[in-house]
């Protein structure tokens, strides 16, 4: 017996899943609710007929059928429109799966006693997107003969890199237009939510820094994402290359620190929704031709209203090594998370090294710790990657290393904010004194890459719906 065999054991509106560690999950437009086990709420509430619409799970258990309603004479069709038309329905499924599925079941209020993974097992619809989200995803839809044409029926010699996403494919279209086609692999860690995330937060959005988000293709039980193509890959493909590394000088990377920094400024301040990236890193950063660049991968970024600054949630996503100590140890988030980030990543490019796995014959601090010591005894200019030419603006090396610093800080109200960041790195301001980096010391146990497990549902029991 699992614990998912207790009757609500993630309360309302929650998905118990036996093979995650957090064991509770939520759909999407739900975040979890501090207590464990006391369910999910919504992120934003529906407003009846208006822009409502439902999303599709796979769910191994259907919600308790106590608060709902049965017509074994409609379809599924029919059940949606019947769904529609009552404000107080938030679900609908067949009430019968064989032969393609007939019936209709309808649910009310709240739901309880759901087990998931949300990516097999038995359809039914939640009522769970709203005006915002649906307003995100007007976008040109690609067709899938289209893209699969475009990409040779997605040649591995048209791969251009895998992430937790899925796989990246470079295309041509008939036109000639060339494309970065993200595709959503079936044993993904992340799904549909990243995926209308990242639609939401960047196809609107324009900006120099940002990459441009041309279309989508949801077909065949494909979900991909259609992206400008950058011929040069990401940041980590040459920083971290003994030999590519060469090609950056020091005029290119401090202009890709800078654009960086115009980047999220225009995120976190000038952009129609405040967006908190969680998930900045070398390889989300993205190099054109001319070796510009833009900040890419919005499937994990959260949309901040109003005047919310600050943000909690119990399922922490990103990537170790970049994550700010009061995100990865309590799971809270601002833009002051992304600062943080920000400064790792001034400090790998200015040095080419990385911060994770970074090592030291003399100690065991990580690439943080490093610059910390090696900036007390005034001895900055020993981060300077040895591959950069003697051609280096010292005085402008020194100042990123010391900005860097100041971003990284343990403490997220000592970090300054990216307006700010633009401005140091604009002028000569005098420059305040930063304290010690979070995360002094590499850490040397195991960390798992993701926290997000899905298995299959044969692995576990379904309840099939009977007419009562």
């Amino acid at each position: 017996m699992s614990d998912c065999d207790s009757y609500g054991t993630c309360g309302i509106n929650g998905v118990c899943n036996a093979f995650n560690p957090s064991k509770c999950e939520c759909m999407e437009g739900f975040d979890l609710l501090k207590d464990v086990g006391s369910g999910c709420s919504r992120t934003v509430q529906l407003k009846c007929g208006k822009g409502d619409g439902f999303i599709k799970y796979k769910v191994c258990k259907l919600p308790d059928t106590r608060w709902s309603w049965y017509n074994m004479s409609l379809n599924l069709v029919e059940c949606e429109a019947k769904c529609l038309k009552d404000c107080n329905c938030t679900a609908y499924s067949n009430t019968d799966i064989r032969n393609g599925g007939s019936g209709c079941m309808l649910w009310f209020g709240d739901l309880y006693d759901m087990q998931g993974p949300l990516t097999d097992g038995q359809e039914f619809y939640s009522d769970a997107t709203d005006e915002r989200e649906r307003d995100g995803l007007d976008l040109p839809l690609f067709d899938f003969v289209q893209i699969e044409n475009a990409t040779d029926n997605f040649s591995s010699n048209n791969k251009l890199g895998e992430g937790g996403f899925g796989t990246v494919y470079k295309g041509l279209m008939e036109d000639g237009k060339e494309i970065a086609v993200k595709r959503l692999s079936k044993t993904s860690r992340q799904g549909t939510k990243e995926f209308k995330n990242e639609v939401v937060c960047i196809a609107k959005h324009q900006h120099r820094n940002l990459v441009k988000l041309v279309g989508c293709c949801i077909e065949k039980e494909e979900m991909m994402l259609i992206y400008e193509y950058l011929p040069n890959k990401s940041l980590d493909f040459f920083i971290f290359d003994s030999t590519r590394s060469k090609l950056l000088d020091w005029a290119t990377r401090f202009n890709i620190i800078n654009g960086i920094a115009r980047g999220l400024l225009y995120l976190h301040r000038d952009s129609r929704l405040r967006i908190i990236h969680r998930d900045l890193k070398v390889s989300n950063i993205l190099l054109d031709k001319d070796l510009n660049l833009k900040i890419s991968d919005f499937g994990l970024a959260r949309i901040f209203g109003g005047d919310e600054t600050q943000a909690n949630t119990r399922r922490v996503v990103g990537t170790y090594g970049y994550m700010s100590p009061e995100y990865q140890l309590d799971g809270l988030f601002s833009v002051k998370s992304d600062v943080f980030s920000f400064g790792v990543l001034v400090l790998e490019i200015v040095s080419g090294k990385k911060n994770r796995g970074f090592f030291h014959p003399d100690h065991h601090h990580n690439l943080l710790g490093h610059a910390w010591n090696l900036f007390k005894e005034g001895m900055s200019e020993e981060m300077i990657d040895s591959q950069l030419s003697y051609k280096v603006h010292l005085s402008e090396v020194l100042r990123s290393i010391h900005i860097g610093l100041l971003c990284v800080q343990q403490n997220p109200e000592d970090r300054p904010s990216m307006s700010y960041v633009v401005m140091m790195l604009g002028s000569e301001l005098i420059l305040p004194q930063p304290k010690k980096p979070g995360f002094f010391v590499e850490r040397n146990e195991f960390v798992p890459e993701s926290q997000n497990i899905s298995l299959s549902c044969k692995e576990m029991s379904i309840t099939l719906l009977e007419a009562r």
